[in-house]
């Protein structure tokens, strides 16, 4: 009796993965650049393409960019006893992390973003 309860049990069990398997079957999203990078290589050079391992490259950079900045704005944030990052912040974290003149061009390109965004 015991053996034909636990056949039962198994059956139930294997359906139910059945089932749960249609649902694992969709992989979770993963968030990229890729489509924004695409777009920006459009702009500088229409007729040149990319490939998957380079895009790979690329968003890992942006990733890396992005982490180092947002980590030095809360640096910057947490020495001014601020709770919220404001545009001021992250200005002086471009400042700080990016060498030279592409600090500069990125404080440009930054400050003509936000006064578009708020006009």
């Amino acid at each position: 009796m015991a053996g034909g309860s636990k056949g039962v049990s198994k059956k139930a069990a294997k359906a139910t993965k059945a089932s749960g398997d249609k649902s694992k079957k969709r992989s979770k999203r993963t968030e990229t650049y890729s489509s924004y990078i695409y777009k920006v290589l459009k702009q500088v050079h229409p007729d040149t393409g990319i490939s998957k391992k380079s895009m790979s490259i690329m968003n890992s950079f942006i990733n890396d960019v992005f982490e180092r900045l947002a980590t030095e704005a809360g640096k910057l944030g947490k020495y001014n006893d601020k709770a919220t990052l404001s545009s001021r912040e992250v200005q002086t974290a471009v400042r700080l992390v990016l060498p030279g003149e592409l600090a500069k061009h990125a404080v440009s390109e930054g400050t003509k973003a936000v006064t578009k965004f708020t006009s």
